[in-house]
Order: C-alpha cells, then sequence, then structure tokens
C-alpha cells in the first residue's frame, strides 16, 4: 500500500500486536464495531486476515476517515516525539457543502482553558530540552493534535498522529525514522477511552491528564495506561468524607443522562452510602431536553446539591434557565465540574458559595521561567506557531493574513474582526497567567520525559543503539510504573498499582468578589494517604455562605439528636430519616446524631443531661454531710456522758449497801463495757477503711461480750447468794469475786477467740458497691466472712438468753437489792433489739446497713444503762433512807 502525497516509501508495521489481541475472526468483528465506533476497518483488519489465510471481511466494513475543515495539530520535530490527543475546541459539529457533496466536521468552541493545555504542552518540552542532564544528546518533539472533545476525532487523531500524514493511514507509518514513544492525553473520559483502546493494541504507553473513568483502572484492558489524575472513586471518597464533615447527610443529586453521569451517580451513591449520606433526589438533565423537574427542587428540604457527571456548556445553560430555584442551595462540584474553569465562570452566579474538588499537586506553574515563556508567547516571534495565531485570533479577534480563515471565523461565531496593534499580550487573558493553571499536563510531559531519560540510560539488550520506535513498545511502561518522586516535605509521589498518580485533592470555596467576579478560595484539602481520620482538612473561617454567615447550610432529613440522644431508625425511610431517643440508665452519648449510647466507666455516671460521664457519687456515713452522722454521734455522746456521770455517781458512792450489795466491780465494768459500746459508734461513721472495718464489729462484739458477760456472772452471783443464806448450804464456797472474774473471763475469752479466728481466717475489708444505687459509689464494709460475722453475733445472743434465763428465774428472790428482774428487762430488750436487728440488716444496703447497727448498738447499751443503773441511781439519789444495810435483806 502507497501513502498519499510522500514520494518516499513507507514503513509497514507487522500485524503481531493485532494478532496478540484479536485472537478470531469474531474478535476482529468486535473490535470492529465497538472499539471505533462510526469508523469503518479494514485496514489492520484485512492485513491480518489476509495473513491468516482467512477470506477478508466484507467490503461493506471499510475504513472512512472523517474528513475536518481545519486540522489543528502542531508539530515540532525531535529525536524522540512524544503524540498528544488534547482538547483545545469543545464541541465538533457537522458541515455539509454542497457544491462538492461531501460532509466535514469543523471544531468548535475554543477554550482558553484548553488552549493552556497546549502552552503547559510545549513549556514541558522546552524546559526538557534545556536540561543537559535529561536525555542528553536528544531532543524531544512532539505532535499534538486536537481531539475536539469528541471521539471520532480522537480516534482520527491517534492515527494522524501514528501515520505522520494529513489523512491518517491506520497501521502504517508515513514517516520512516518518526520515533513516537508515547502519547499525553486527553482531559476527557469519553475521549480517552478509545485512544488508550488502540493505543493498548500498538503497546504504546499513554499518560492522560484529566480522564478519571473507573473502567480506565483495568490493567488487564490498559495495561500502558497512565493519567496524572485520580479515578472517580477516589475523588468520591472525598466527597462523602467532606459531606460528613459539615453533617450533611441529606443531599440532592444532579448529574448528565447519558452513561458517565449514570456511572458517576452509582460509584457516587455508593460512597455516600458508606459515609451515611443518604441522596434525597436525583435529577437526570438531557442537553436536547429544556424540561427540568422544578417541582423536585422546590419541594425537597436539603440545602445541598452535587452536581457531578459529563461537565457541559449545555446543562450548565439549563440550570442557569431555572437558578432561581437554587438561591438557597449550595453547590458541591465534582472533580470534573471543578476543574474545569470555563463552565463555571459562565455560570458565577449559579455557583457563587459553593465547593469543589480539584486535584493538587506538589507544585504549581508559577514560577520565572513560566512567566518568561509566556512573556515570549507572540506570533511575531514564532510566525509558523498556528496556535498562537488561533489565540491571537480568537481571544483578541485579530485578523490573519489568511483572508479564507478570517470569513469562516467571522461566519460560524459572528464575531468581527479587526487589525490589531501588535501590543496585545498573551497575559492579557486571564487563563494565560502564570498562577492560574494546573500542572497536571506538565507533569504528564515531565514523567514521560524522565521515563524516556531512564530508559536511554538503562536500554535493554535487545534494543542496544536503536532509537526506533520499538524500542518504547511494550517497555516504556515499565518505566513509568517505577517513577517517583521524592517531596521533601511530605509523602513521595508516585503511579499506583492503577496506573493514576496518588495526588490530594484541593477544596475549594467559589465566592464572587465585589468586582462581580468569581474567585476560588483554599479552604482545605483532602490526602488520601494520611489515616482515615486526618484525611481531610478544612479552615473554617475561610468559608462563606449564601447566607453570609457562619452558619452551615443545614442537610439533613430530620433534626440533629442533641447530645445524650442516640437515633432511633424509622421503619420504612432511609437511615438519613430517624428519631432521637434519651439514652438509657447509664449512659451517655457525647457527639451530635450518636448512632448508639455507651456505658460510663464503673467508677463514674452520667451527668444530668447524659452527654459526660462524671464521677460517681460517694455513699457513706460523712460526719460533715449526713444529719444521721450528725445525730448518731450526738446521741453516742450524751450517753456516753450519762455513762460517765453515773460511773462518777457509784464511785462516789461505791460503800453505799447498795453499791457493794450488787458486786460493784462487776458494776464498774459493765459501766467501762458500755462506755466503750457508745464510743464504738464512731467507728460506723466517716469513710470506712480496712481497718475500720476489722475494728467495729471486733470491738462492739467484745465490748458486748463483755457487758453480757458482767450481767450473765451478776446473775449467778445473786442466785448462788440465795442459795448461801441457807443454813449448812455449800454454795458459801462460790461466794466472792473468784466466781464473777471467771465468768466473766471464760465468756469474754471465747468472743475473742472467735474474733481473732475470723480476722485470721477471713477479715473484713473496704468495698465500693457501685450496683446497688446505680450512680453512686456505696463505700462500705464487707464482713469477709458471713459465718464469722454471724458467729459473733450469734454468741452474743447466746449470752443474752443464758443471762435472760437466769434472770428470770431469780427475779423474785427475796433481795431488798436484788437486780435480776432488771437484768430480765435489759436481756429482754437486748435479745429483741438484735433479733430485730438482723432482717434489717440483710434487708438494707449501704449506709442504712451502718445506721442499723448503730442503732442496734445504741439502743441496746441505752437499754443496759437504763435497766441496770437507773433504779439504783434514783435509790442513791432520791432515796438515800432505803440506802441502809438494814434494808439489805428485806422485810421478813
Amino acid at each position: 500500500m502507497l501513502c498519499k502525497d510522500h514520494k518516499r516509501a513507507v514503513h509497514v508495521r507487522k500485524p503481531t500486536n493485532i494478532q496478540r489481541n484479536l485472537s478470531n475472526i469474531q474478535d476482529l468483528k468486535l473490535f470492529c464495531m465497538e472499539e471505533w465506533a462510526k469508523l469503518r476497518c479494514t485496514g489492520v483488519v484485512n492485513s491480518y486476515l489476509q495473513q491468516s489465510g482467512i477470506q477478508p471481511l466484507s467490503p461493506a466494513c471499510h475504513l472512512e476517515i472523517i474528513k475536518v475543515v481545519e486540522e489543528y495539530d502542531y508539530i515540532q520535530e525531535g529525536d524522540i516525539m512524544i503524540g498528544g490527543v488534547m482538547t483545545a475546541h469543545l464541541y465538533m459539529i457537522n458541515v455539509t457543502f454542497p457544491r462538492v457533496n461531501s460532509k466535514r466536521f469543523l471544531c468548535t468552541a475554543p477554550s482558553q482553558q484548553q488552549f493552556r493545555h497546549f502552552i503547559d504542552f510545549r513549556f514541558a518540552v522546552e524546559q526538557t530540552n534545556k536540561d543537559p542532564a535529561r536525555l542528553p544528546n536528544l531532543t524531544l518533539g512532539y505532535h499534538i493534535s486536537d481531539s475536539c472533545e469528541d471521539p471520532l476525532k480522537a480516534v482520527r487523531s491517534v492515527l494522524q498522529i501514528l501515520s505522520g500524514t494529513r489523512e491518517p493511514v491506520p497501521n502504517y507509518s508515513c514517516v520512516g525514522k518518526r520515533n513516537i514513544a508515547g502519547f499525553i492525553g486527553d482531559e476527557a473520559s469519553e475521549t480517552t477511552v478509545p485512544i488508550a483502546q488502540i493505543l493498548s493494541i500498538y503497546g504504546l504507553s499513554q499518560i492522560s491528564y484529566g480522564a478519571t473513568a473507573q473502567s480506565l483502572r483495568d490493567r488487564v484492558a490498559f495495561p500502558y495506561f497512565f493519567r496524572t489524575v485520580q479515578s472517580e472513586e477516589t475523588s468520591y471518597l472525598a466527597l462523602g468524607k467532606l459531606l460528613s464533615h459539615f453533617g450533611w447527610t441529606w443531599v440532592g443529586i444532579i448529574t448528565s443522562d447519558d452513561i458517565s453521569g449514570e456511572r458517576e451517580h452509582q460509584l457516587l451513591a455508593k460512597y455516600l452510602s458508606r459515609e451515611g449520606v443518604c441522596v434525597e433526589f436525583t435529577i437526570r438533565i438531557k442537553t436536547n431536553n429544556d424540561i427540568i423537574d422544578t417541582d423536585t427542587l422546590q419541594k425537597s428540604f436539603t440545602s445541598v446539591i452535587l452536581l457531578c457527571g459529563t461537565v457541559s456548556l449545555f446543562l450548565l445553560m439549563r440550570l442557569i434557565l431555572i437558578k432561581s430555584v437554587f438561591l438557597e442551595k449550595t453547590w458541591i462540584l465534582s472533580t470534573n465540574w471543578g476543574t474545569n474553569d470555563l463552565v463555571i465562570r459562565h455560570g458565577q452566579e449559579l455557583f457563587d458559595c459553593s465547593l469543589g474538588l480539584v486535584p493538587g499537586y506538589h507544585y504549581d506553574l508559577d514560577t520565572p521561567e513560566m512567566r518568561n515563556f509566556l512573556d515570549n508567547l507572540h506570533p511575531s516571534n514564532y510566525p509558523e506557531d498556528k496556535l498562537l495565531e488561533n489565540i491571537w485570533m480568537i481571544f483578541h479577534l485579530c485578523l490573519l493574513e489568511d483572508p479564507n480563515k478570517n470569513h469562516l471565523y467571522e461566519y460560524i461565531y459572528l464575531q468581527p474582526l479587526h487589525n490589531c496593534t501588535g501590543q496585545e499580550r498573551i497575559t492579557d487573558l486571564s487563563y494565560f497567567t502564570a498562577d492560574f493553571s494546573s500542572p497536571q499536563v506538565h507533569l504528564a510531559v515531565d514523567l514521560m520525559s524522565q521515563a524516556l531519560h531512564d530508559m536511554n540510560i538503562h536500554p535493554s539488550e535487545k534494543h542496544v543503539g536503536k532509537k526506533e520506535m520499538y524500542h518504547y513498545v511494550h517497555q516504556l511502561h515499565r518505566y513509568l510504573k517505577a517513577l517517583q518522586y521524592n517531596s521533601p516535605d511530605g509523602p513521595n509521589f508516585y503511579f499506583g498499582e492503577n496506573g493514576e498518580y496518588i495526588t490530594s485533592y484541593r477544596i475549594y470555596n467559589y465566592v464572587i468578589t465585589a468586582g462581580y467576579r468569581l474567585t476560588r478560595n483554599l479552604i482545605g484539602d483532602f490526602s488520601p494517604w494520611d489515616p482515615p481520620d486526618q484525611q481531610l482538612h478544612i479552615a473554617w473561617t475561610a468559608l462563606s455562605w449564601r447566607s453570609n454567615t457562619v452558619r452551615i447550610p443545614r442537610a439533613q432529613c430530620t433534626d440533629s439528636c442533641p447530645l445524650g440522644f442516640r437515633k432511633a431508625p424509622m421503619p420504612g425511610v432511609q437511615t438519613c430519616c430517624y428519631d432521637c431517643v434519651p439514652c438509657s440508665e447509664g449512659e451517655i452519648s457525647n457527639i451530635t446524631d450518636s448512632i448508639s449510647c455507651f456505658p460510663c466507666p464503673d467508677m463514674e455516671w452520667p451527668n444530668e443531661r447524659k452527654d459526660q460521664c462524671i464521677a460517681s457519687k460517694d455513699d457513706f456515713l460523712s460526719y460533715t454531710n449526713d444529719t444521721v452522722s450528725v445525730l448518731c454521734s450526738s446521741i453516742s455522746i450524751l450517753f456516753f456522758l450519762i455513762t460517765s456521770w453515773i460511773s462518777g455517781v457509784f464511785i462516789t458512792y461505791r460503800d453505799s449497801p447498795i453499791v457493794r450489795a450488787n458486786n460493784r466491780s462487776l458494776s464498774f465494768l459493765l459501766l467501762v463495757s458500755i462506755k466503750l459500746s457508745f464510743l464504738s459508734v464512731f467507728l460506723f461513721l466517716g469513710r470506712p477503711v480496712d481497718i475500720t472495718c476489722m475494728l467495729r464489729i471486733i470491738t462492739f462484739g467484745i465490748t458486748f461480750s463483755i457487758a453480757v458477760s458482767s450481767l450473765l456472772a451478776k446473775t449467778i452471783m445473786v442466785c448462788v447468794a440465795f442459795k448461801a443464806t441457807k443454813p449448812g448450804s455449800s454454795w458459801r464456797k462460790w461466794l466472792g469475786v473468784k466466781l464473777s472474774n471467771s465468768v466473766v473471763l471464760f465468756c469474754s475469752s471465747i468472743q475473742i477467740i472467735i474474733c481473732m479466728t475470723w480476722l485470721a481466717i477471713s477479715p473484713p475489708f473496704q468495698e465500693l458497691d457501685i450496683h446497688t444505687s446505680p450512680g453512686t459509689i456505696i463505700i462500705q464494709c464487707n464482713e469477709g466472712s458471713d459465718i464469722g460475722f454471724y458467729s459473733v453475733i450469734g454468741y452474743m445472743g447466746l449470752l443474752a438468753a443464758v443471762s435472760f434465763v437466769l434472770a428470770f428465774l431469780a427475779r423474785s428472790l427475796p433481795d431488798s437489792f436484788n437486780e435480776a428482774k432488771y437484768i430480765t428487762f435489759s436481756m429482754l430488750l437486748f435479745c429483741s433489739v438484735w433479733i430485730t436487728m438482723i432482717p434489717a440488716y440483710l434487708s438494707t444496703k449501704g449506709k442504712n446497713t451502718v445506721c442499723v447497727e448503730i442503732f442496734a448498738i445504741l439502743t441496746s447499751s441505752a437499754g443496759l444503762l437504763a435497766c441496770i443503773f437507773l433504779p439504783k441511781c434514783y435509790t442513791i439519789l432520791l432515796r438515800p433512807e432505803i440506802n441502809l444495810k438494814t434494808n439489805l435483806l428485806g422485810n421478813k
């Protein structure tokens, strides 16, 4: 096959790569129908079929290359060439030429922002060629073609660059020594995907500077594809985090009604649901339909709307027509929309106070070199540069030397052109200032040149000394994967496993300034390499909202649950709609919209609002805070003083008959034990500790045992004294203090042994009870051994019972000073108190249990004091006439 317009022989590429990817006739048909769309295939297909001995495809399947009115391609020859398929014009229209009866395509809607990408491409190549350390002894060239953001034109551009001719010849290179190493582009996913499909067949590496389609992550289908942006999946992860950060859980979505819009909507909904964000409504807008469901927008409760899908001026115009509906709405722009400054500036009133995500990079192009480069870009300095010529005509409205081109432009765009002064500068245009462009195109070219440098420094043995294109086929992508930028103040940047250049996202707040110009303020960023809870950073003070206040717009189905409440799902509705219910007892929620409440630690309890845990209240008989403690201590001191007064009376009248007649040594011992019993009350008051827990039970147990033993000894002595009064009685030998002392010592010793055994085996200790009374720590004494406790009480009861029985039997003995009947009453009272105390002790908790013990001690001690000593004091002080020895035996 011969190439038109070329006299020299052509270099025919062998179809081995096609043979590897297209294994049978059915694959070839699918390749023809699906991959090249309206391009009709013969070329490479029939070439393969003929070599394989297969009948060529039907003549109906032939290559029909689309014609264009004007080709926008820019070429700079070099030792190594980089192909570029980039967008300069946003649309391509079909133009009919009646005279020749032919149709051609015309690229329209030129964009400053897209032309800037061409400038960045050229600047990166120039920097590479000026760098002596990069590709030494080699020059880097380029062949850039405009895709016009149309898949058909993008495919034509790829084939044209590979062929090296004005009219592309698939699978043929008509420039024998041209060395195309790889491709840069495109920006839109719709054009990048077919480019990647073709280049994957040829094994040529490609770096896109804007395509975010999820399908391009497939390393099996696109092993040679890379991009300086991340996929939609990562950007939607960042969007979900952003919405969650502001507490927006009820949002609307507006997207384009096409495949791209549907794909992005599905991904967005997935990542929003992960962050607990629900979608109130979804509106899909067709570019050829003026009808938009405004009722849904007017009835919606949310103040936040996400805009995603294919970026389109037509879609934007539909929204601008009903912009009054969005006056109270805050827009959240996906990366596709956020990076398209042209579209955003067209809708500046619509997008005022909106938020957008833009990929962030570790460097920018606001450098002295870039400013110098832009200042020198003038058609007078580059007379052969068609790109600069177009920029001057399109944006400065300058007449060109070609009258046909001038007439065509004025006819299409209805813009009159004029003669320019020559003083116009490219930097007079807002998109061509040094600080305006994103480095994504520059980065793509720089990465490819670095990979080419690494590859030429370390060539494979198979291709040593070769500078042909086959040196790079199926090879260059390995060096691209190994590239890494080492950032001195941050993470390393490289292509990830899916061919994506891992970068952060910058979050911008778009605001209309006083000069009615839409500016974007950097308010935060999203760093995917940080831990999940540290990825998002927002500067709240830099934010501007439509309400001109610092109040965040509301985007919730229901009001937020306050602290101390939790969310309760509502049946039959989305999870973002819920009821708020108070936390259960012992639980708190210290964040708004808490999903669940959580219990406080053991030593803490919720405050009244149930929004924080505070130290639980200590519960014990305090000297300062409890009236009961003051009352008990006062009564104890009062009875102690009364006992001391009685002791003083008995000491004063110790030689009186009534004191001597009833064994005054036992009386004094009894008074001392009663005093100690009253004083033992203080061991039960105050904060219990281990030592007081051991002393309190032991003290009152032993003192009461001594007291009851003394009464038992008194009762025994009364009985012995009565028996001894009979003539010739053998009981006389038991009279005296030895018997009484022995009884007291013996009975008390048993109690002492019980107490010591208890202390040795399982002594009482301090216990913190946090379960009986929620929110209160009951500080109490654990008895250690219930057997020990009840043994002490039981032994006291045994002594009291024996004493009671003996006193009851001796109550009617003929003795004027017989105190058996008083002992009977005292033991009756003593037994009643302690028998009643047992169930009361078991049924109460905390300090109430201590109160029961104190009451039993005070009551039983006071009973002993009143029953035994008050009658004697009455006789001593008020009836001294009967306190005589002559009345000792009474009247017979």
